[in-house]
């Protein structure tokens, strides 16, 4: 099947571009699966193994939102770069946290340090696996800007894409700095939970991809606004919903283990809210620090946890706040001037992406 060639058969729909998308994810692998062979087989079983593409998708949709309609196969081709950079922020990611599985599966230094003990190699598997994890994700981004620049976009499209792009790249680095600088100081304030959220995953998962796909579309200054006013506010709520499902979620569906997230000491805004709401609580303080500092907890204490966060009000305080940006994000979205179809399609991703359970 031949991807996109004419606005006739334009995907007007969120599953129909998935399934488009998908088809160009395989030729782009396939065009390179002989190149670093080992490396990008674990790049390749990452991706297919699942992922929601929601990246590509809201690019998608703001390239539609802007009125884009020529060009379509090369505009689905260029999206591939988005799911590449996530792959890279994936398994950097896991690296960093010594998190054993993605997507139901070992993650990628866990699947390299298996096959190096399996083998009996020299040195260290441990070593060995995070190295070649961190060499997937760096082919990734490479690959992603591959994607890009190879899709076959008019010159001005891809001039105009550049600095959102570059943008993306340098703000999702940035925040994954942010996040780990949290834990090294031992951060607690709502306000630096927040803005690594911004960065780390709001920026790159909605906000930006918005702004790549109307520039493709060669939207003006006004629609670009709006529809990043309305990606900074649904990919926040986003990750704060994506924190609720991190400590409450039913790994059989997110595939990951209950509460990981407590396990990892991360210093989500969840967290930041139940240490401000544990003010004068001192056992509440000492249970929530005491997963904050990364020691060793049980399943008896992620359950404690989990319990006092709906207690102290922090869970209902992070639903109000994702009901608040959704709010605030649809109504920015209200203000855009763009085309009908995309603008009901892009409220049904809000919805998607601030109720979702994995």
């Amino acid at each position: 099947m031949s991807l996109l060639t004419s606005v006739d058969t334009c995907p007007s729909r969120v599953d129909d571009f998935r399934v488009l998308l998908d088809e160009a994810l395989h030729d782009f692998l396939r065009a390179r699966e002989d190149l670093a062979p080992e490396l990008a087989g674990e790049l390749r079983q990452l991706i297919l193994a699942g992922g929601k593409r929601i990246r590509p998708t809201f690019a998608w949709w703001g390239w539609r939102a802007a009125g884009g309609q020529a060009q379509a196969d090369a505009v689905v081709r260029a999206l591939v770069a988005l799911e590449m950079l996530q792959c890279c922020a994936l398994v950097h990611d896991d690296v960093m946290d010594r998190s054993k599985t993605r997507r139901g599966r070992p993650s990628v230094h866990e699947s390299f340090a298996a096959r190096h003990r399996h083998e009996r190699w020299a040195a260290s598997a441990r070593q060995y696996g995070d190295s070649a994890a961190i060499l997937v994700g760096d082919l990734a981004l490479a690959w992603a800007d591959d994607a890009l620049v190879t899709a076959g976009l008019p010159a001005d499209a891809l001039g105009r894409a550049w600095p959102p792009w570059q943008a993306m790249r340098t703000e999702m680095i940035t925040g994954q700095h942010l996040d780990l600088l949290a834990v090294a100081r031992r951060e607690e304030s709502l306000e630096h939970a927040v803005r690594v959220a911004a960065l780390k995953t709001a920026a790159y998962t909605v906000e930006r991809p918005l702004h790549l796909g109307a520039a493709l579309a060669g939207a003006d200054d006004d629609v670009v606004r709006c529809l990043r006013g309305y990606g900074h506010d649904i990919g926040v709520a986003f990750q704060l919903r994506d924190d609720l499902i991190g400590v409450f979620g039913d790994s059989s569906v997110t595939g990951k283990p209950v509460g990981e997230d407590l396990r990892e000491g991360k210093r989500t805004p969840l967290m930041a809210i139940a240490l401000s709401l544990a003010h004068g609580k001192p056992a509440a303080q000492r249970l929530l620090r005491r997963c904050l500092e990364g020691s060793a907890i049980g399943e008896r204490t992620v359950d404690d946890v989990r319990a006092l966060l709906v207690e102290l009000g922090a869970v209902a305080a992070v639903e109000k706040h994702i009901g608040a940006l959704a709010s605030s994000g649809l109504a920015a979205l209200d203000r855009a001037v763009i085309d009908d179809g995309a603008r009901h399609e892009l409220m049904r991703l809000a919805s998607r992406a601030v109720a979702r359970t994995t």
